[in-house]
């Protein structure tokens, strides 16, 4: 069975970052949760995580990079490039099926396993299933409305679960202040 879903949107505006999800889990045609928790806080609170692909996978990818924050002591972009080597090499990450955000006062990167350190042209980016829908409204809301960063991510997740079969409106956000 193919594990589908998610949608993971990253927005950085008027002073603020912020990374929401959605809760749906989906096995093949089945929706089997509607609450699942994919957008964390990781490094006392300094580094927003949010996950698309398989549950058990990203929890490892979690673990992992988490320890790699703590080892470069914060230092994003480092632990992300570090995560990826070890994504790539180690016999048992490598086959994790999983993209990761995450965003830091300082860095924007998407990250995956294939060696992928991407960090956004525009400040925005999404992952998952539904990640164009998302990054289409996310992009038309920064432009267009007087919306904060927290404020486009949700709504734009919310028009997504309205397009997106593995996306619903069971929203999570987290959000840092950041000086522009």
């Amino acid at each position: 069975m193919k594990i589908r879903g998610t949608t993971i949107l990253a927005v950085r505006h008027k002073g603020q970052v912020a990374v929401a999800g959605d809760g749906q889990v989906t096995m093949d045609v089945m929706v089997m949760k509607h609450s699942a928790r994919k957008v964390r806080r990781l490094y006392n609170n300094q580094v927003i995580v949010g996950f698309a692909g398989a549950t058990a996978d990203a929890f490892t990818l979690f673990d992992r990079f988490d320890q790699r924050l703590e080892q470069y002591n914060g230092n994003l972009l480092r632990a992300a490039v570090e995560l990826t080597k070890d994504w790539r090499t180690d016999r048992v990450l490598r086959h994790l099926e999983a993209l990761m955000i995450a965003v830091s006062k300082d860095h924007f990167l998407m990250i995956s396993g294939t060696g992928d350190v991407i960090e956004s042209d525009d400040e925005v980016m999404a992952i998952g299933s539904g990640g164009a829908y998302a990054l289409a409204a996310a992009r038309a809301l920064v432009r267009f409305s007087d919306l904060s960063a927290s404020e486009v991510a949700v709504e734009s997740v919310k028009i997504t679960s309205e397009i997106c079969i593995y996306t619903n409106d069971n929203i999570t956000v987290e959000s840092l202040e950041i000086e522009e």
